[in-house]
């Protein structure tokens, strides 16, 4: 828990380090640093109700192997059709 409590601080350091260094205000530094953190946590959520979605990773198997060859996509469709 100790590391996870000093990586969260560190990150809102840097991002307040680098928000500062960009527009020079800290107002805005500020900001961002509060913003940037709730957006993420935003897009988090629905990043992890999509990452197991079965459709989704249905698709993401068939990219991977790839086109099938014709005999085999012939095969398959053959052997849906009789199930």
């Amino acid at each position: 828990m100790a590391k996870s409590a000093t990586f969260g601080v560190m990150h809102i350091a840097i991002a307040f380090g680098v928000s500062y260094l960009l527009t020079g205000s800290v107002a805005i530094a500020g900001a961002i640093t509060l913003i940037e953190p709730l957006a993420n946590t935003v897009a988090h959520y629905f990043f992890d109700r999509l990452w197991g979605h079965p459709g989704l990773v249905r698709r993401w198997q068939a990219w991977r192997r790839g086109p099938r060859a014709p005999s085999e996509t012939a095969y398959v469709a053959a052997s849906t059709a009789q199930s």
